[in-house]
């Protein structure tokens, strides 16, 4: 599949504007390490999305789902159950422009929690889009992975390999219907981000909205059982679901007329196996990070990324 790297648009710096692998996702085939879970509580959180203010900065609103909050790999805010580090990429380009940050990325958001409540681990949080408002200047956008459980069914197939290691357990336990159905499924992301993008630039019609993608966590070929137990013949199949949502994502930013940031291309050569990866294996080290998730060095790098798409 050939994928042309999309320049971002960018109007001023001032006025600019997710796996989760394992994916925090809340549906019920959810792992059990996820960080938002159908067994939270339904009690409304009094907690406040984390903010750091610097008034003479853009007023930058963060919406996303773990690949946004980055669970783990930082001191992080826990009382509102969305596992949100405190150097996640978007504290990190906040930094960089002076920004006004309100971060409301949550570990297991999806599409629909921008405009509905989310349930966490610790208790429901108010629909991400009440965060933005008529001056908010640039926002970042990182979600779709969770929708569906998409997610969730990809990292399922690690725990198959098992059964036929050098074969392909996962996409002969799918069979052609259920490869279909999973397919289906990730390109029903794109018009659910293309709503989320024009739901922000009503709320918002001034600002620079940025769509930040998912990178490359599956090996184009090969295996590694410690970081990533695939069988052999699924890592191709998983590979190709893995660009298949960059492409969507791409799209969708595209449709809508907003900014997107290729951190899949951006991250080639570092997917779990790789030398130099932007995300997790599968053992949940606290301070590195959440299993399947990003690792601070890719945090760093989409932040680069961002910010390379401010300036233009």
């Amino acid at each position: 599949m050939n994928r042309t790297r999309r320049r971002p648009r960018v109007a001023a710096l001032v006025v600019l504007g997710g796996l989760v692998l394992a994916g925090c996702s809340t549906s019920s085939d959810e792992p059990a390490a996820e960080p938002s879970t159908a067994e939270s509580s339904t009690a409304e959180s009094s907690a406040e999305p984390s903010a750091t203010a610097v008034p003479e900065g853009p007023r930058y609103v963060a919406l996303g789902d773990s690949y946004t909050s980055s669970p783990l790999i930082s001191e992080q805010a826990t009382e509102d159950g969305c596992l949100r580090s405190s150097t996640n990429y978007p504290a990190l380009v906040a930094g960089e422009l002076g920004a006004e940050l309100t971060d409301v990325s949550c570990g297991g958001a999806e599409t629909t929690h921008v405009t509905a409540p989310q349930p966490t681990l610790t208790g429901t949080v108010p629909p991400q889009l009440d965060a933005v408002g008529a001056d908010t200047e640039l926002v970042t956008i990182g979600l779709g992975g969770n929708d569906r459980g998409v997610f969730s069914r990809l990292i399922g197939c690690t725990q198959q390999r098992a059964a036929d290691p050098e074969g392909s357990p996962c996409l002969d336990a799918l069979g052609p219907e259920g490869v279909a159905t999973l397919e289906q499924d990730v390109a029903a992301t794109g018009p659910a981000l293309t709503a989320v993008i024009e739901q922000v630039r009503e709320r918002a019609p001034d600002a620079e909205i940025v769509v930040v993608g998912y990178p490359r966590f599956v090996p184009d070929e090969g295996a590694c059982p410690d970081l990533m137990p695939l069988a052999t013949g699924d890592v191709p199949f998983l590979a190709d679901l893995n660009e298949q949502l960059a492409d969507v994502q791409a799209e969708a930013a595209r449709a809508a007329g907003a900014t997107y940031v290729d951190v899949y291309a951006a991250s080639a050569g570092h997917d779990v196996c790789s030398a130099q990866p932007w995300v997790n294996g599968q053992q949940t080290v606290p301070g590195t990070a959440l299993a399947f998730h990003p690792l601070a060095a890719g945090q760093q790098a989409v932040a680069d990324l961002v910010l390379e798409a401010v300036a233009g």
